[in-house]
């Protein structure tokens, strides 16, 4: 019997002199897990990597049990979904779908039932006899995912997946993925939003310069980001004035003047002492105009966890 879990093993890729992924040991249970990092983390390699479209230079890997340098049976286990436009020039939707599925060895008429439903899972039905080039982003993420689970896989590998879409497919895209996951696949998703990571995983994988910066459940990795500076920009006419007494806080780390002299960057190891702070400073007859969380998006997340370099 196959073991459900994907394994990473001291696994490293490298692109000539160029590292894709440093020393990466992952055991990642089946579920939707969340990949999150900027541009050039390291991403699309892991997704690469447990897709067999490309093999370690160093260490080993297994997908519920199965080597990527099996690609056969690999194949037949996982369903991957790129950013990229994969459809060839002048297929339709349908065309996309169901010609996909006869290279899984489904006869025509077993890939077109099979089209028609996961078709019909995304919602287009109506635009499956269009041309996938005459289709607007949203939908073209969505083809690209009838596409990658039509054929019934245990894992799906989906760069992504939610960029492009409106409010209600996105809706019906995660019902989907939590459907998935009730039936004990794999879902992994690469991200740069975080507020959609905590809407949907089960588990999180930080990884910056293809290393694992933090991994595992998603409270547990939102505690291990608590323990650093959390990032505010502050909005006042007197910034100046506000700059000076944070300075004297011992859980402001740092605070910097922007350049018109009207915001404020500030880091505190405590935010709940900041908060308290800002309200006496407000009590005292200092106007301010706004206070927003900076460490809402990847790449200030990045910042402070590790140091800026990336």
């Amino acid at each position: 019997m196959r073991t459900p879990e994907i394994v990473f093993d001291e696994v490293s890729k490298f692109y000539g002199e160029v590292l894709g992924v440093n020393r990466v040991t992952l055991n990642i249970p089946p579920g939707i897990t969340s990949l999150v990092g900027p541009n050039g983390s390291g991403k699309t390699t892991l997704m690469n990597l447990m897709a067999g479209l490309i093999h370690p230079d160093r260490g080993t890997i297994t997908v519920r049990g199965l080597s990527p340098k099996d690609p056969e049976r690999l194949m037949r286990v996982t369903g991957y979904a790129t950013q990229y436009d994969a459809a060839p020039r002048g297929a339709t939707g349908f065309d996309f779908v169901s010609t996909g599925l006869m290279l899984y060895g489904y006869s025509r008429v077993e890939a077109a039932e099979r089209a028609w439903k996961a078709l019909d899972q995304v919602s287009l039905t109506g635009a499956a006899n269009r041309k996938v080039a005459a289709y607007s982003k949203g939908m073209r993420q969505r083809v690209r995912l009838a596409h990658a689970f039509a054929h019934d896989p245990e894992v799906l590998v989906l760069d992504e997946p939610l960029n492009g879409l409106d409010p209600l497919v996105r809706a019906e895209t995660i019902a989907l993925f939590r459907g998935w996951a009730a039936e004990g696949r794999h879902v992994i998703l690469s991200s740069h939003v975080l507020d959609e990571v905590d809407v949907i995983s089960d588990q999180v994988i930080l990884i910056a310069n293809g290393m694992i910066i933090a991994e595992g459940q998603i409270r547990n990795v939102r505690d291990e980001i608590h323990e650093h500076p959390s990032q505010f920009i502050i909005r006042s006419p007197g910034a100046a004035r506000i700059a000076s007494m944070l300075f004297e806080l011992d859980h402001v780390t740092q605070v910097k003047l922007q350049d018109d002299r009207l915001g404020l960057l500030v880091m505190t190891r405590n935010r709940q002492e900041f908060s308290r702070a800002l309200t006496r400073i407000a009590l005292g007859g200092c106007g301010i105009e706004s206070v927003i969380a900076a460490d809402e998006n990847v790449d200030a997340l990045y910042e402070y966890l590790i140091g800026g370099s990336r």
